[in-house]
């Protein structure tokens, strides 16, 4: 990893694509594959298309080079001086490059050249923000026969590169660059653009921005070397250099690196003859101040941890002389029932004591908010103005289908993301498109242009949730705790405005109807013609591709509506849309309230994070891996295009509900010790719920009960959602306590031949990595910190994209990209298992890392939940059959190393064998019928030592629920309705996952199954309408038998006491008790099958109803009821009423 780490050392902040991606991509094929060649097409209103390569387009001389290889300002010094003509030239060269890769939509894949398509608009409505695609500049280019727009910089206002301040759009200047040099207005070389000159030199001594990101290894760099100096530092030779100034302003020290910093390593570590990675040498300023930590463990209250403890001992005591007992004691008259019920109570110790062994040391967490800000967003020595140090976070938001995954819901949480409360120009949210479907497309783009309203006033007056659906349906007073006095009217018009916005984005699918329609009918018209005008057959019929058409007026690239070869679901180019480009470094504050702005955003950030549209290509005969697939071709196109040290995943259902929460889970990151923890997993709180919880939809006993039991051991387990990565952890490496990374080799594993292997053939992608590793490092501002990093290492601001940067992110997210790598099986999110996400964080607890449950005062993130019975079911079967899976193959626990904790092994082996409980619960839901019937018992006598046993276990039962309550903060009744749903799942889902994973291990059959949908329901629907829908599923069979059975048992027995000769209540009451108890669980499914409105679904109870009866009456038939010997004699027996 030599190579990659000497060369990821000089991206700095810059993602490996924009910085030294060009060169690093001539040679990126490393097995010999063509680096990806880039065709920008523009199709101009007047219906003219340009088509460039990008060869043609590139500047010539040093220029060239310059803005492909962007590198960090550094301070002027003697031999360093700068010259503002260069820097402006190449100022406008770069936003230029950004404004176009913001505006062109980027397809390509397998045997396709990558082409990157200029839109003249996004969507039908107006856009206005100047950071989204499609966006208006103010003025048209004055080049003849063009009519192209004029740049624009942060604020939308053009940009004049020359101080004629001739109006000249991209292309044009690109073309007079490349020719002659000069301005086409006044025939005079470009030069610096006065008022407009906003990004001249930065003097670090002034700003306090940090230097340049040192190298992973603790070495300065040679990022200063001849062959990839920059325009900016060959040219900082100029002669008005003020040497005394530069001698106070610097402390009188020369050389690389801030002034304020000590002599030694630039990454937190000695030279190469120290053996300590600690702060070595820190700085004196920080080492003054007492060091406080970002978070603390609470340990459980003794007094309820240690009795709890003490119960689990007693009973599992209990459990074993019970079953030593029962062994020892069979039943004479009934061994095949004594043996059933032996063989499934072994079976539900043995489960309970899986479940219950990780639960025995759990703990609460807390983090500091203040002492993150003083750490990473205050004026220190090594960052005087405050800029954030925070390391970047890309925020992974998954989709596949708008029909069952509404728009709507999607825009609500790209909105929630955007108005995050953490830096801007740190956060970069991707939106996975599986489908390839224009109508997410174009409401991604409605979404980011409402943005440009709702993230402004979500920070003027600190909103929350920041979801604007769930804000607007919030009851009570919303202008509680709000001081600004314009905050109603502001309120006002953002709700008027989130109104239209609802209305476009459901209005959308018609809208893109009407169009394809439309321009279909013109294309036929055209046909037409020219069959007349050619002579043609007028009787042949004209065949017309029914395609789908984007705003702009051309084919949309993804999913057509009527499928077409390389545009069906399967079947469909990649396709990368920048929707909003990455913003300016320091904060851009509105202005006061007009017309258009409609705000006073005089006093507030109006800049928007980076967006990005993604659609991974799709071929026929690629195994694409469902969303295990997608997450990973996204893990791809964000270490090129932005390389976020962390990653965020949500459900598209999933929104953001405390906007802070991501700064807590920072919190733990960046703590000491923090180097070690694989990804901070938060609870999932659902909405929408009904009240009494009648499925256990809001899962809080696992969710507040075993994910913060896990938490004491080597953490949770990750559960698919509202989790934090940290993107090193993803790629397959051990963490650093294992593996020393401050090595000049990385990872011994690891050769600088072997990454095609790995990684795939993207050098860009290879050498982004180390500089992951490095950004999320936490703060070297403790002994005890080892591998940490020098504070003030990340405030450089990151360079603009360019076209090169986002063809490589297309060319990643290809369909062969990951043939013969191993990405799915080393790294990335794992394949081969529908529970891919169980699969991935088991993984990384094998190699050794942690993880961490952050339970947030206020909650974290907020999603739906299917409250029907049937997607319950469907939504527990998918869990369990992962889980099957799980366990016959590689992922199984008892196959796990040494690294992974005795605890945390047995919860990962209970997540494998849960599913098989069923078989024996099942069994053991008939036995009391079996007994009525049999007038048997599962033991011979109720002994005294038999009563005692059981009411032993069942107190002990009983005292762990309360305790656990207490100590998780569940509630009684939620508790209750968990327990219930297991029964239920526990004979219909869990056992028919069983069947279906053994189907596949031994037959080869591959299990589909379908999204859950996400509601979306209007403000005066019934919310819980759902909770009362029936849908006919095989899955209820099962319960609802068993309820029959037992209901039938009870009657039988009922019967036979009233008309035996002597009645024998006793045990009649003791086998109707248990039968009760049997049938009683599965009491919601009734509930739910007869609905609001009584509506009945007649086949299940049909089947049940049969299966019920002809098991009782083969059981009748095999072993009828024979009388006693008295009653024999006098000719009496058992006889029907």
């Amino acid at each position: 990893m030599a190579t990659s780490t000497s060369t990821a050392a000089k991206k700095a902040i810059r993602n490996p694509g924009g910085t030294g991606s060009t060169s690093g991509r001539k040679d990126s094929s490393g097995g010999g594959s063509s680096n990806p060649t880039v065709k920008f097409a523009r199709r101009t209103s007047s219906g003219r298309y340009v088509s460039l390569s990008r060869d043609e387009i590139d500047l010539s001389g040093e220029l060239s080079g310059d803005y492909m290889n962007y590198t960090v300002h550094i301070p002027p010094t003697p031999d360093n001086q700068p010259m503002d003509g260069a820097v402006e030239a190449q100022s406008v060269a770069m936003k230029a490059e950004e404004q176009y890769v913001s505006n062109s939509l980027f397809t390509g894949g397998f045997n396709s050249v990558t082409r990157a398509h200029l839109m003249d608009k996004v969507i039908d409505s107006a856009v206005s923000h100047p950071q989204m695609a499609g966006a208006k500049g103010s003025s048209s280019c004055a080049m003849p026969a063009c009519d192209g727009k004029v740049m624009t910089d942060e604020r939308g206002n053009d940009i004049h590169p020359c101080d004629c301040r001739f109006k000249i759009c991209r292309d044009c200047y690109l073309d007079a660059l490349k020719d002659t040099g000069n301005c086409p207005g006044c025939k005079e070389p470009y030069r610096s653009g006065g008022e407009y000159d906003d990004e001249g030199p930065i003097d670090l001594s002034k700003t306090g921005a940090a230097p340049a990101l040192p190298a992973p290894t603790g070495k300065p760099d040679n990022r200063f070397s001849e062959p990839s100096k920059s325009l900016l530092i060959r040219s900082q030779t100029g002669s008005d250099f003020d040497h005394n100034r530069w001698l106070f302003e610097t402390k009188g020290t020369y050389g690389y690196g801030n002034a304020f910093w000590p002599d030694g390593g630039g990454a937190g570590y000695d030279d190469d003859d120290g053996d300590d990675g600690g702060m070595v040498g820190g700085m004196p300023e920080l080492s003054d101040k007492p060091w406080k930590p970002l978070t603390r463990v609470i340990p459980m209250p003794a007094a309820i941890i240690q009795p709890y403890r003490l119960l689990i001992f007693v009973r599992f005591v209990t459990l074993f002389f019970f079953l030593a007992w029962r062994i020892q004691h069979p039943n004479e008259d009934a061994p095949w029932l004594w043996g059933m019920s032996v063989v499934c109570e072994v079976w539900f110790a043995f489960s309970w004591l899986l479940d219950q062994a990780p639960k025995l040391h759990p703990i609460n967490r807390t983090t500091d908010l203040k002492v993150l800000k003083e750490k990473f967003e205050m004026p220190t020595p090594a960052n005087p103005t405050g800029r954030s140090d925070l390391p970047g976070i890309d925020f992974f938001v998954s989709t596949a289908d708008p029909e069952k995954e509404p728009p709507l819901v999607t825009a609500n949480t790209i909105l929630s993301i955007l108005a995050v409360d953490y830096p801007v120009e740190k956060i970069s949210c991707y939106i996975s498109d599986d489908g390839g479907a224009l109508l997410t497309f174009e409401a991604m783009a409605e979404a980011a242009s409402f943005a440009n309203l709702w993230v402004p006033f979500c920070r003027k007056h600190d909103i929350e949730p920041r979801n604007p659906d769930t804000y607007f349906n919030v009851k009570g007073d919303p202008t509680k705790n709000k001081r600004r006095s314009d905050f109603v009217k502001d309120r006002r018009k953002v709700k008027r405005e989130y109104d239209e916005f609802k209305v476009r984005i459901n209005g959308l699918p018609d809208s893109i109807r009407r169009r394809s329609d439309a321009f279909n009918a013109r294309e036929e018209v055209k046909m037409m013609k020219h069959k007349r005008e050619t002579g043609g057959d007028p009787l042949e019929p004209i065949k017309v591709q029914k395609a789908t058409w984007m705003a702009d007026g051309t084919h949309w690239p993804g999913t057509w509506a009527a499928s077409a070869p390389d545009h069906s679901r399967g079947d469909h180019a990649g396709i990368l849309q920048v929707m909003l480009k990455p913003p300016s470094s320091e904060p851009l504050y509105g202005l006061l309230e007009e017309e258009e702005q409609m705000m006073d955003l005089s006093e507030t950030d109006i800049r928007l994070p980076m967006l990005v549209y993604v659609s991974r290509e799709k071929r026929p005969g690629y195994d694409h891996n469902k969303k295990a697939g997608a997450m990973n071709a996204l893990v791809r196109a964000s270490a090129v295009m932005s390389n976020g040290a962390f990653i965020l995943n949500l459900d598209c259902d999933h929104y953001i509900y405390n906007s802070r929460a991501v700064r807590e889970g920072m919190c733990f990151m960046m703590d000491r010790g923090g180097e070690d923890i694989c990804y901070i997993q938060f609870p999932q709180r659902f909405e929408g719920i009904d009240p009494s919880d009648r499925y256990a939809n809001h899962n809080t006993v696992f969710f507040d009960g075993n994910m913060r039991a896990l938490d004491g051991l080597q953490g949770p387990v990750y559960v698919g959602t509202g989790c934090l990565f940290r993107r090193f952890a993803l790629y397959g490496f051990d963490p650093p306590s294992i593996t020393d990374y401050s090595k000049p080799d990385f990872d011994d594993e690891l050769d600088p031949n072997l990454l095609p292997k790995r990684f795939g053939n993207s050098a860009a992608l290879s050498e982004s990595i180390p500089v992951a590793e490095f950004q999320g490092r936490p703060l070297a501002d403790h002994p005890a910190v080892k591998y940490g990093r020098r504070p003030g290492a990340l405030v450089v601001p990151r360079p603009p994209l360019d076209p090169a940067t986002v063809a490589e992110a297309v060319s990643v997210i290809s369909c062969w990209y990951e043939d013969k790598t191993e990405w799915g099986d080393r790294v990335g999110w794992i394949y081969g298992s529908v529970t891919e996400d169980v699969v991935t964080g088991y993984r990384m607890h094998n190699r050794g890392w942690h993880s961490v449950y952050c339970i947030t005062k206020r909650d974290a993130f907020r999603g739906s939940a299917p409250i029907n019975l049937t997607d319950r079911l469907h939504q527990v079967l998918r869990w369990a059959t992962g889980s099957v899976e799980i366990f016959f193959s590689r992922n199984n626990a008892l196959l796990a190393t040494r690294r992974l904790k005795i605890l945390q092994r047995v919860a990962y082996l209970n997540v494998g064998i849960y599913p098989f409980t069923s078989v024996f619960l099942l069994v053991y839901c008939f036995l009391p019928a079996l007994s009525l019937f049999s007038g048997q018992f599962i033991v011979q006598n109720l002994s005294v030592t038999f009563l005692i046993y059981l009411l032993t276990i069942t107190i002990t039962l009983i005292g762990l629920a309360i305790l656990e309550v207490r100590w998780s903060g569940v509630g009684l009744e939620e508790w209750w309705r968990n327990e219930q749903f297991w029964l239920i799942s526990g004979t219909s889902a869990h056992l028919y996952a069983v069947v279906q994973g053994l189907l596949k291990v031994m037959a080869g059959i591959e299990i589909s199954f379908t999204l859950t949908a996400k509601a979306s329901t209007d403000e005066n629907d019934d919310i819980y309408a759902d909770l009362y829908l029936v849908k006919w599923t095989s899955l209820m069979i099962p319960p609802i038998t068993i309820m029959m059975v037992n209901l039938i048992s009870i009657a039988f027995g009922f019967a036979r006491t009233i008309y035996s000769e002597i009645p024998q209540w006793s045990k009649l009451m003791g086998g109707a008790f248990f039968s009760f108890l049997g049938a009683r669980p599965s009491l919601p499914i009734c509930q739910g099958a007869y609905g609001k409105e009584g509506k009945t679904p007649t086949i299940v109870f049909v089947w049940s109803g049969l299966i019920a009866i002809t098991l009782s009456l083969l059981w009748v038939a095999i072993s009828p009821p024979r009388p006693s010997g008295s009653t024999a004699a006098a000719g009496g027996g058992f006889q029907f009423p």
